[in-house]
């Protein structure tokens, strides 16, 4: 029988006790220590019970948090701590995600997700229908939103310098995939079974979420491209390029694992300007004005600004970017958003990335997006 606990005044204060199943590198580096620091800083969330498979682990995580309970299996940590418990944050390779998430709706816990959401638009599907039923909330842990100089450019487009947002790139680029941890499957990215796709589907709602943002809509078309330059060694893409059809514009897309740097490169087109990211950098480029109808001849110039916004791209725990995005799942629990727009987004993510999937499986066709959401405000 599903239990379901009343919420509590958002305005009393309490700490938030969680769960985190998977202690690899982003469980351990990233989230865990995020908690610890949030809970010296601000004493409002806690992490009581850590389950993961491997025994390395499992004693890596007592060792990291002396006091938290460890478990060799997700289900067991549920079926010991499920009343202990107010969230289950769940950092497991991508195929174990639905399935973890289900069941700790069925306890009434909420749920902090990895991305990708899961690996199938069904699983997908059922995560926020189970969200709704429970009425309890799925999140999923889209960081990149946080960055500082991705904040920067939603302040520049929210103050209209540029005007209406009308294409974007938006390039990734990695050396490698990234690695897990040494003690338990350290190139789990790399295969299918357990990853549900390749660069595309480690990356992609990264990608995509920001373009939702960016272009005030999610896209209904794309025609997309994979490549897989070390066949015989992986069974999933190492090299992704799509075109998305959005109601207000495009938006070219390209991820790589075999790059010679590790870089993001993002440029944002505007009516009236545009901003270019790389990495820490930001560029500025607003229309002025000087009369006459030939840009060629000098009509239009541009006043440009450059600033550095230290961002902490080469960190991949990304534990900077993990308060405000923490913030925002908190803020979902206190006003009862169980399946709102992150949740949304996420799903729309997998969407994208299994259609693309099947666009590059037919010689990379155009095929639609935009499936109506199973029982949600389907408003971007």
């Amino acid at each position: 029988m599903q239990r379901v606990r009343p919420e509590k005044s958002p305005k009393a204060k309490r700490c938030l006790r969680g769960g985190l199943v998977g202690f690899g590198f982003i469980g351990s580096r990233g989230h865990l220590a995020a908690y610890r620091e949030r809970l010296e800083s601000r004493g409002d969330v806690e992490i009581v019970a850590v389950a993961d498979i491997c025994e390395a682990r499992r004693a890596a995580a007592a060792a990291a948090w002396p006091g938290v309970r460890v478990y060799p299996t997700w289900e067991a940590m549920l079926a010991a701590e499920g009343g202990n418990l107010d969230f289950v944050d769940i950092c497991t390779p991508p195929s174990e995600h639905a399935a973890i998430a289900r069941a700790a709706f069925a306890r009434g816990l909420h749920v902090l997700c990895e991305k990708p959401m899961a690996t199938t638009r069904a699983d997908a599907e059922s995560m926020l229908r189970e969200a709704q039923r429970a009425r309890r909330v799925l999140f999923p842990c889209h960081n990149y939103k946080h960055a500082p100089v991705v904040t920067a450019i939603r302040e520049v487009i929210e103050s209209g310098r540029i005007g209406a947002v009308r294409s974007a790139t938006l390039s990734t680029f990695r050396t490698s995939h990234a690695k897990g941890v040494n003690e338990w499957n350290t190139h789990w990215r790399r295969q299918l079974r357990h990853s549900g796709g390749g660069i595309a589907m480690d990356h992609g709602s990264h990608t995509f979420y920001l373009a939702f943002e960016w272009m005030r809509s999610w896209p209904t078309a794309i025609s997309a491209r994979t490549f897989n330059l070390e066949p015989g060694r992986w069974d999933t893409e190492d090299n992704f390029s799509a075109v998305l059809t959005f109601p207000t514009g495009i938006v070219h897309a390209h991820l790589t694992w075999t790059a010679g740097v590790r870089k993001v490169i993002y440029t944002v087109q505007g009516e009236r300007g545009a901003i270019t990211i790389d990495d820490d950098e930001l560029q500025l480029a607003v229309q002025r004005a000087t009369g006459g109808p030939d840009v060629g001849k000098g009509a239009v110039t541009w006043d440009v600004e450059r600033r550095t916004i230290a961002s902490d791209w080469m960190d991949a725990s990304h534990t900077r970017w993990f308060n405000a995005m923490f913030d925002e799942f908190l803020a979902a629990v206190a006003s009862g958003d169980f399946a709102g727009k992150q949740a949304q987004d996420a799903y729309r993510c997998i969407e994208i990335i299994t259609t693309a999937y099947r666009s590059a499986g037919e010689a990379c066709r155009e095929l639609p997006l935009g499936a109506p959401l199973p029982g949600s405000r389907d408003v971007p």
